[in-house]
């Protein structure tokens, strides 16, 4: 068996590129393990090289920042089988803003829009907390403001499925596989700037279960299959 790892920032972008390598190490490491030959981009043309090398394998997944990932995603889909987040979940998910007013119509608690004061201000879409402050001014164009919210800072690994749609007959339906649940180590800086540094995997927070409950509410109510990660903040 083969499978393509289609990860975007070891070639393409040298500020996200050592998380992505980090990343792309481990997941190599799982499939591996699995009895999988992987194969990956050796050259910056992203596309192209998704095109010459998913055909022959059986298996992909697409690595890449929020904004690219439906793009790629879209032509690996018409190539091999997608064991990630399927395309149209990953347009919907990939804005910020329209994921939380989603979320919200639906019960899940998201951070409230800001009031007076210091605010989150981030991109639409992002990644790797780039471009996030913690900030008294207006966010700018692409950008939007949301109430800071204190807590810890979690994601909820998950792998999901379903039953209906023109890609069902690769899933199975059954309820969504808790792969981990996992700490993320973040920082403001005087500057107000939010960084990203790391994180921990596994870890079991206080709330674990009611952690993993709202992660595959979130999951569910956004239609999401294959690998998904949900970012928590646990407050009170």
């Amino acid at each position: 068996m083969k499978a393509i790892l289609a990860e975007y920032t070891v070639c393409n972008d040298p500020e996200l590129a050592p998380e992505g390598a980090a990343m792309l190490a481990a997941i190599r490491e799982s499939f591996e393990r699995c009895g999988y030959e992987v194969v990956t981009p050796e050259r910056p043309d992203f596309e192209g090289e998704i095109r010459r090398l998913a055909p022959g394998c059986d298996v992909g997944l697409v690595i890449a920042p929020d904004r690219l990932l439906f793009r790629y995603t879209q032509i690996l889909e018409g190539l091999t089988h997608n064991v990630g987040c399927g395309s149209m979940n990953a347009a919907v998910c990939a804005n910020k803003q329209r994921t939380a007013a989603i979320l919200s119509r639906n019960g899940v608690a998201v951070p409230p829009d800001a009031g007076e004061g210091r605010r989150i201000v981030k991109p639409v879409t992002g990644c790797g907390a780039q471009g996030v402050r913690l900030t008294d001014e207006e966010p700018g164009a692409g950008e939007f403001a949301q109430a800071y919210v204190e807590g810890e800072t979690l994601s909820v690994s998950l792998v999901g499925s379903r039953v209906t749609g023109n890609v069902c007959e690769y899933y199975s339906g059954n309820p969504p596989l808790l792969l981990a649940v996992n700490r993320q180590e973040i920082a403001v800086g005087d500057d107000g700037r939010v960084r990203y540094l790391g994180g921990e995997t596994p870890v079991h927070p206080d709330r674990e279960e009611e952690i993993v409950e709202v992660a595959v509410r979130a999951m569910n109510i956004l239609g999401c299959q294959g690998y998904a990660g949900i970012d928590i903040i646990a407050g009170d």
